[in-house]
């Protein structure tokens, strides 16, 4: 990898790309430190400094922002609404004929589904940013602190209404900035974002681990938690990279004087084919009853009960509720995002067939079959994974989001294996000498 950088920044073009797309996460993570107007700056940093070790209901969602959530800056909200806006539009595409049609027409279509996605990332971030507001009004994001409800002096309409507007345009500046590393800079902008997002709680989170430690003033922790997050990454790049492929055959045609077809190939089934989602998917619905009964009033029972169960993340419910709403998910993502059938019918189109099966229905039958029992074995991994923070919490005294917890991992590895793919690919455009030397 590091030798695929090096004669990246050799080559001319490919340097500027780099360079350019440098320049934009150094805007991104200033932005991140910019605090909206109306905050107290120094009572947020009072506060982040008592809840230190617990973010609560909104450790992912800071995560995500590079912690700049419960900094309350211009780029609190981060790239969580354009992704949630995706995974929308990605879901209501096999529901919504018209969507589905417009993802059949090609780039035009694929141009008009982003305009889509852009319009609804605006929409879920005014009303993500009223939500996180009105938290942060009321003293509710963070519990426990003397100056909680000091955040905002100011609690007139006008003001409310500049920090979710300021908040809105941070969200759009940050769509535009990914959309121009898409265009401009190496890899996709979005996911880039991201990553860098997660990679800058890294060393606070680390640290701290380090300071709550115990042994050898916390250096036989930091250098276990290390050990463990190289294995960690280890078994993602070999599971990510883990594929069932299955043959196909094509016929030869003829047409004309021209003979065509008659090559081989292969469909790559990833045994991890749904990614990050169902893990993201499964953290946000376990989220809403914690979320429900810290904005409940009163000391009734069904909010204690949650409280007891749902809030910490370490009870026995809320571990196998996680695990087996990461397994349904799997199942559901991989369901809506590929087609047996539309696969076989291409593949039928096109004179295409699998060895050994028939072409049309039974071969959907065939990929079906394949997909779920590949599936089985992604699954249970993602859950594994997913559960690393739980137990990083219960040993280490860590907070839910353990820097080396399962969702990181995945989207660093992830975003880091495909850029470095797209960069290798671009060397090896610039670097193909051709057959005739």
């Amino acid at each position: 990898m590091l030798t695929a950088f090096a004669r990246a920044f050799k080559t001319p073009d490919l340097r500027k790309k780099l360079l350019f797309t440098l320049g934009i996460i150094v805007v991104y993570r200033v932005g991140t430190h910019v605090p909206i107007p109306g905050v107290d700056y120094r009572n947020v940093q009072t506060c982040i400094d008592a809840a230190q070790a617990n973010q609560g209901l909104f450790g992912l969602v800071n995560m995500f922002s590079g912690g700049a959530l419960l900094q309350i800056t211009i780029f609190a909200l981060g790239i969580m609404p354009y992704i949630t806006a995706s995974i929308i539009l990605q879901l209501l595409t096999v529901v919504i004929p018209r969507l589905e049609a417009l993802k059949k027409e090609g780039q035009a279509g694929t141009a008009k589904i982003t305009q889509y996605t852009r319009y609804l990332t605006v929409a879920l971030a005014i009303l993500q940013g009223t939500g996180l507001v009105a938290t942060a009004r009321s003293g509710a994001l963070f519990q426990g602190c003397p100056v909680a409800s000091q955040i905002v002096p100011d609690q007139s309409i006008f003001v409310t209404i500049t920090m979710v507007i300021t908040m809105t345009a941070g969200t759009a500046f940050v769509m535009w900035l990914g959309e121009l590393i898409t265009d401009r800079g190496i890899g996709n902008g979005m996911s880039i974002l991201m990553f860098i997002s997660i990679a800058a709680t890294f060393p606070s989170a680390l640290w701290a681990i380090k300071e709550q430690g115990s042994l050898a003033d916390g250096w036989i922790e930091f250098g276990t938690v290390i050990a463990v997050g190289l294995v960690m990454v280890g078994l993602v790049v070999f599971v990510e990279q883990a594929q069932r492929r299955i043959p196909v055959q094509y016929a030869k045609r003829m047409i004309g004087r021209r003979s065509y077809g008659g090559t081989s190939t292969y469909i790559p089934l990833k045994v991890n084919q749904a990614g990050v989602i169902p893990v993201i998917f499964a953290s946000s619905l376990l989220y809403i009853p914690a979320l429900i009964a810290q904005f409940a009033g009163g000391t009734s029972g069904w909010k204690t009960w949650i409280e007891q169960h749902f809030v910490k993340g370490d009870h026995p419910y809320y571990i196998a509720s996680y695990f087996l709403l990461i397994v349904f998910f799997a199942f559901f993502y991989v369901a809506i995002s590929f087609n047996p059938e539309e696969v076989a019918d291409n593949m039928k189109k096109y004179g295409g067939f699998i060895p050994g099966i028939r072409a049309g229905r039974p071969t959907a039958e065939y990929l079906s079959y394949v997909l779920n029992r590949i599936t089985w074995p992604g699954s249970l991994y993602l859950g594994l994974i997913a559960l690393v923070p739980t137990v990083a919490l219960v040993g280490f005294g860590a907070n839910q989001n353990f820097p080396f917890g399962g969702t990181s991992i995945l989207i660093i590895v992830g975003v880091g294996l495909e850029t470095v793919k797209q960069i290798e690919s671009q060397l090896q455009q610039r670097n193909y000498e051709g057959f005739l030397r």
